[in-house]
């Protein structure tokens, strides 16, 4: 968390919007308002809150509002999601919470999606690079076979390790790591990627591939680890050299206590010292988006990632549904905001740095190179 004395609330509100405009996250509260449909349900019989670190009761209380509002995500039907306990209108809470979330996508697509979103979020705060240190937990199966290998580890090293990791480790063995992950023992601790399932850790080098395709710069970081039954598969930290810090996971399993089947998921909260508590001021109303951007294949999909924050910082009026794999389901999206122009990337276009411009009233088309792009979107925007 960090003390961010030169920005406003709605400063940190009006560039959760843009993020989420450009990289495809719908605010949860417009979602929900165009849902319009509200039963409140209490917390799953089966769920101990108290059995979750603060990020895990974050989430839950994130997953359950979605619930409520009647919001279904399925793997047909993905949602990207950004929510906030910051409001236009009301006082600044203590501590502003952003939190960016995909529910319903299996495929490291998302991992990959939801970090370059929250690279680019914290990016606006400082002068350097964003810090992205990433680590797989795997899946129920692997955390399974790792917390095996940390008990042996602590027990062959109970003469050596501080007694308070001892204790915690009879308790927690996760917790207990994470204690010996901040001293000089660190290097010493097994690391979760040598217990990964096979589909763990295709899943890990699949975002990996990502993270490299599209020069996100990542460090490896055995030590990084995420407790407790709710994180599976991708953790992640995010730091800034103000000390602004995002953490994210998978959580799988969390969220199968808030829906009728497995849905596979991944979010990443960061929390915000405000000081003062001033009503924050409303957001001006955004245009509508004149291009939505479709793309077809892995390639594209790359090449979007990284074209993106050029055309947000070009403010050119664009938003996409990057994460979504579904053509059909791209369409949708496309339908329903109504935009006057479709940019669209194949794997041809991907392989020839170009991307065919479509007016959709009258289906003229125009191929525009790369190089070119953003100066004839202005020319049309």
């Amino acid at each position: 968390m960090s003390n961010i004395h030169a920005l406003r609330p709605d400063d940190i509100l009006k560039r959760a919007h843009a993020i989420g405009n450009y990289y495809g996250f719908t605010s949860f509260s417009s979602a929900a308002a165009a849902k319009r449909a509200s039963a409140r349900a209490p917390y799953p019989e089966n769920l101990v809150l108290d059995s979750l670190d603060p990020n895990a009761r974050e989430v839950a209380g994130f997953l359950k509002q979605v619930r409520d509002a009647g919001l279904v995500p399925s793997a047909t039907q993905p949602l990207f999601l950004w929510h906030t306990n910051a409001a236009a209108g009301r006082p600044a809470p203590k501590q502003i919470l952003i939190q960016f979330h995909a529910l319903g996508v299996e495929h490291a697509i998302a991992d990959a999606v939801l970090i370059r979103a929250i690279r680019a979020f914290m990016q606006d705060f400082g002068k350097d690079e964003p810090q992205l240190r990433i680590n797989s937990m795997g899946d129920k199966e692997t955390r399974s076979r790792f917390a095996r290998e940390l008990g042996v580890y602590f027990r062959k090293q109970s003469t050596t390790l501080p007694p308070d990791c001892v204790a915690c480790s009879k308790r927690d063995v996760f917790e207990a790591a994470e204690l010996v992950s901040k001293g000089d023992m660190r290097d010493e601790l097994p690391s979760p990627t040598d217990h990964l399932s096979e589909a763990s850790r295709k899943h890990f080098e699949c975002l990996l591939e990502y993270l490299e395709a599209t020069d996100t710069p990542y460090e490896l970081a055995p030590d990084l680890l995420s407790r407790g039954t709710a994180w599976t598969e991708t953790c992640f930290e995010i730091t800034t050299e103000n000390h602004l810090t995002a953490w994210g996971s998978r959580y799988n399993e969390l969220a199968r206590h808030f829906f009728k089947t497995p849905l596979p998921s991944i979010g990443a909260l960061i929390r915000i010292n405000i000081e003062g508590h001033s009503d924050i001021a409303p957001l001006k109303t955004r245009p509508a988006a004149r291009f939505v951007f479709v793309h077809i294949g892995d390639e594209a999909k790359r090449e979007s990632m990284k074209m993106t924050d050029a055309l947000r910082k070009a403010r050119i009026p664009m938003t996409q549904a990057i994460g979504v794999q579904s053509l059909s389901e791209q369409m949708r999206f496309a339908e329903i905001l109504n935009p006057q122009y479709l940019i669209i990337m194949g794997r041809k276009e991907a392989l020839e740095r170009s991307v065919i411009l479509r007016e959709r009233a009258t289906h003229t088309e125009t191929f525009i190179p790369f190089d070119s792009l953003i100066d004839q979107l202005r020319l049309v925007a």
